[in-house]
């Protein structure tokens, strides 16, 4: 449980020190705190093990992974919200830790068939080609339990780096 704590009150801290890199809180003087600077972002990581977790970061923190992608299927299975373009996430690493505020860029919903090979590259996997990005994306899911095909709808998320400042992916 106090690990619990823990962690909310580093993703508090981590969220209070970034909310301007977001333009959050700006009109603070004038109207007083906002309902955004309240709810915090969600908080996310990816991989299936810390150490995978803490080579996205490296990946993103360096610019070479934009992108990722999940399961059109999920989001409906579990009734979630798609990601949409202005949301904010706060990306951990490994341990749980805050490493960057995330600002999504870029959604499309489309064919397993139909990612490109600019979509692809975005997400920094492997070589970067289209070709590895399906073998391995199908090969990851279906080791899930998922049946993926030509026609499974997938849900491809492009993001900024909003904090830390100064890394090769938050200045474009």
């Amino acid at each position: 449980m106090d690990d619990d704590l823990d962690s909310d009150a580093r993703l508090q801290q981590f969220w209070e020190l970034t909310q301007r890199y977001a333009k959050v809180g700006d009109l603070d003087v004038v109207m007083g705190k906002q309902w955004s600077e309240a709810v915090l972002p969600p908080a996310w990581s990816l991989g299936d093990s810390p150490e995978l977790a803490d080579q996205v970061v490296e990946a993103v923190l360096t610019g070479r992974k934009t992108a990722t992608t999940g399961l059109y299927e999920e989001y409906s299975e579990a009734d979630a919200e798609l990601p949409s373009v202005g949301d904010l996430s706060i990306l951990l690493d490994g341990h749980g830790h805050p490493r960057a505020l995330l600002r999504t860029v870029e959604v499309r919903v489309l064919p397993f068939s139909e990612v490109t090979a600019k979509q692809a590259a975005a997400e920094g996997d492997g070589d970067g080609t289209v070709d590895t990005w399906r073998t391995e994306h199908k090969a990851l899911w279906q080791a899930q339990g998922v049946v993926v095909d030509d026609t499974t709808d997938i849900v491809w998320e492009r993001f900024k780096v909003l904090y830390p400042k100064g890394t090769r992916s938050g200045r474009r």
